[in-house]
């Protein structure tokens, strides 16, 4: 099978991204908590470190909501009835996004504090 050409790649990838930000609204809460953190960058004038630690935490929330609504679509397709493995698998998944959400609240404590005070 060949590759598809690279900007159909990126196309794809955007369609993604354009879907899940139409269809999921844990992402979109995401999203706006990372655009207010883009705000916050600019309005405070962060160091570069604390830029990098920021957007860092923030991609990484984002990221861990797209796996996990990839792994909940896939546990979907193949058992649509209710099943206690399945439900064991959606819930460790979701625990990786609570982790990274809690990690990114302390990163945006630490980082922020100094800046407010």
């Amino acid at each position: 099978m060949r590759k598809p050409p690279i900007h159909k790649s990126f196309l794809n990838a955007f369609r993604g991204f354009f879907l899940i930000l139409k269809s999921e609204r844990n992402f979109q809460i995401e999203l706006l908590a990372f655009l207010v953190n883009i705000f916050l960058i600019f309005y405070l004038k962060l160091s570069s470190i604390d830029t990098v630690l920021i957007l860092m935490v923030a991609f990484g929330v984002l990221s861990a909501e797209i796996f996990n609504t990839a792994i909940e679509k896939i546990c979907d397709i193949i058992q649509p009835e209710f099943d206690k493995r399945i439900g064991f698998i959606k819930d460790i998944s979701a625990a990786a996004v609570i982790l990274m959400a809690v990690l990114s609240v302390i990163v945006g404590i630490m980082v922020y504090w100094k800046y407010i005070l």
